[in-house]
């Protein structure tokens, strides 16, 4: 795996500034942060605002420091080991452990894939009409030829380009009337309600603000990055960059995870100040929720939010997929990484086609994947409980990270979101059937 990583990189400039500026700061952290809200997520949102008009916008501002300090971790551990979550899972940990671990990912992760790709095509269906399945099987592909056959800093780029869909929903907010005092109070002011369908919407808010995926794709995303730069090497080899690194993923993270919980918060404000206030209070998918915004909000609010739907799955899909393939690669030991060529990664990039043709063709199956989005929210929040327990104790074991542990500070935050995880999930399972 290092054998790629030592070779000079000619298309690149090595020399990193004293100074970079914020747009060069920012990467793992907005990527991962923008993917997060995708089509299921959207999904999730949009039920939570039609459901419980603003009352549950709270759980936006309380996830925030929850999200960023736990993927703050998976980055740092990325990092520091130069190895992403699958990879010191399987070195410090029993085999067993890791395979259940990772075949819980790419359950939760294919289900997920599947559910965005449809919500993908129902979406352009909606805009320009035409057939759902071969739009599904057209996004799978160009996601499958850009991971595959762009250059890794291209790639990037064009991850980071698609970050802008998620705008769209910020111009949603100003096309409707919104009574901002209402939305102030509901914020910092808690109406919390223990029953089923209450706390099914928590966990699958909390599942899609805190999933999985996202710590392997950041992590990763991180050794990625040490194998992009000539001059930057795992901290545990090179632990004089330390200070420089750990406060460009702080603020790549902090900035990033805020992008999207406040996007994901214009699109639960959304959607309470129009279908919650007109008494449509049942959203299954986030293509849904753009049909109905249009005869309450017009068609510039439907147009405005299908797009985003394209957009922001369009940057999704990617990040499912090699998650999968990055947490499978390292369980089996191959070759594995985006800035490899196709012919040094072959068993990494068929991971990838692989797990997209599988989302694809769920959508010819009887399972009908457009109803798992938001389902696919609550698995990911039942999932996320033993991964993150794991990567609490992997970011303070001496034999994995060295000197550098987390903090006092980052580690109290991270137990507090794996504690609010578990108990969310709890929460669920204890109120079922209710």
């Amino acid at each position: 795996m290092n054998d790629d990583a030592a070779a000079p990189n000619p298309h690149e400039d090595v020399k990193q500034p004293e100074r970079p500026k914020l747009l060069q700061v920012l990467g793992p952290g907005l990527i991962t942060g923008a993917s997060d809200d995708d089509p299921s997520g959207i999904a999730t949102y949009s039920q939570a605002g039609a459901q419980f008009g603003f009352g549950l916008t709270w759980v936006m501002l309380f996830s925030w420091p929850l999200m960023c300090a736990i993927q703050e971790i998976a980055a740092r551990i990325g990092r520091v080991t130069g190895r992403g979550i699958a990879g010191n899972l399987k070195k410090h940990y029993p085999a067993p452990l890791v395979y259940s671990i990772v075949l819980l990912l790419l359950v939760a992760n294919v289900i997920n894939l599947g559910a965005d790709l449809g919500a993908m095509g129902a979406a352009l269906k909606l805009l320009i009409g035409g057939p759902q399945l071969v739009y599904v099987a057209l996004f799978g592909l160009v996601t499958v030829l850009l991971e595959v056959f762009s250059r890794y800093s291209r790639y990037v780029s064009i991850l980071k380009w698609l970050t802008l869909s998620l705008f769209a929903y910020v111009g949603v907010v100003f096309v409707v009337k919104m009574p901002w005092g209402e939305v102030a109070r509901s914020l910092v002011i808690p109406q919390i309600s223990f029953t089923p369908a209450y706390m099914t919407v928590v966990v699958a808010i909390l599942g899609t603000t805190i999933s999985p995926y996202l710590f392997f794709w950041q992590a990763e995303e991180e050794v990625e990055e040490v194998k992009e730069r000539d001059e930057a090497k795992p901290l545990e080899r090179a632990p004089e960059q330390a200070a420089t690194e750990f406060r460009r993923i702080r603020i790549d993270t902090w900035v990033g995870m805020g992008f999207s919980n406040a996007v994901a918060l214009f699109i639960i404000l959304t959607t309470a100040a129009t279908l919650h206030a007109h008494g449509v209070t049942n959203i299954q998918t986030s293509a849904d929720a753009a049909k109905a915004l249009e005869p309450i909000a017009g068609k510039a609010a439907f147009v405005i939010f299908a797009i985003g739907i394209v957009g922001t799955g369009l940057l999704a899909i990617p990040v499912l997929a090699g998650s999968s393939a990055y947490a499978l690669g390292e369980t089996f030991g191959w070759h594995v990484g985006l800035s490899r060529k196709l012919s040094r990664a072959k068993a990494f990039y068929a991971a990838i086609a692989v797990a997209t043709l599988v989302g694809v063709a769920l959508n010819n199956s009887p399972i009908d994947p457009i109803k798992a989005l938001f389902w696919s929210a609550v698995i990911n929040g039942v999932v996320a409980v033993p991964v993150m327990v794991l990567m609490m104790h992997l970011s303070s074991h001496k034999a994995a990270m060295g000197d550098f542990q987390v903090g006092r500070i980052l580690k109290t935050v991270g137990w507090i979101s794996t504690i609010v995880m578990a108990a969310a999930a709890v929460g669920l399972f204890a109120t079922w059937g209710k």
